[in-house]
């Protein structure tokens, strides 16, 4: 469990990275587009520690995002929010496209929930 662990904490201290900024209530250009930088890399740690979870506790192998989030619905680790993790992959795969100044701005606000989701979730693997 010692690389689990690990995995877990790097995905955490991404995500406190993340939580600065993503509940500004006005941010501006510069903010909103290093917020969304910093969901990239924080997704990116999140779905590797849930990976490492599901193989090392759970004997489940995925191999893409959204098959993790998939078997993390199987292991009883995902319920209801299930839906919500399938659209933060696709948000995630989206992020090379901020320089859309819509697409940036609705993603921006999508991030406090997606925050939150990888808070929850993240708790229930330390469990």
């Amino acid at each position: 469990m010692g690389r689990v662990l690990e995995r877990i904490q790097i995905a955490e201290k991404a995500l406190s990275t993340l939580k600065e900024l993503v509940f500004l209530q006005d941010p501006s250009p510069v903010e909103r587009d290093a917020a969304i930088q910093r969901f990239e890399y924080t997704f990116e740690a999140f779905w590797k520690a849930l990976q490492a979870y599901l193989r090392e506790v759970e004997g489940l192998e995925g191999a893409s995002p959204k098959g993790v989030i998939r078997l993390a619905r199987e292991a009883g680790l995902l319920g209801e929010e299930a839906r919500l993790a399938l659209g933060m992959v696709d948000d995630r795969n989206l992020t090379v496209h901020t320089y859309n100044e819509a697409l940036a701005r609705a993603l921006f606000r999508r991030l406090p929930d997606y925050a939150r989701l990888m808070e929850q979730i993240l708790g229930r693997l330390q469990r």
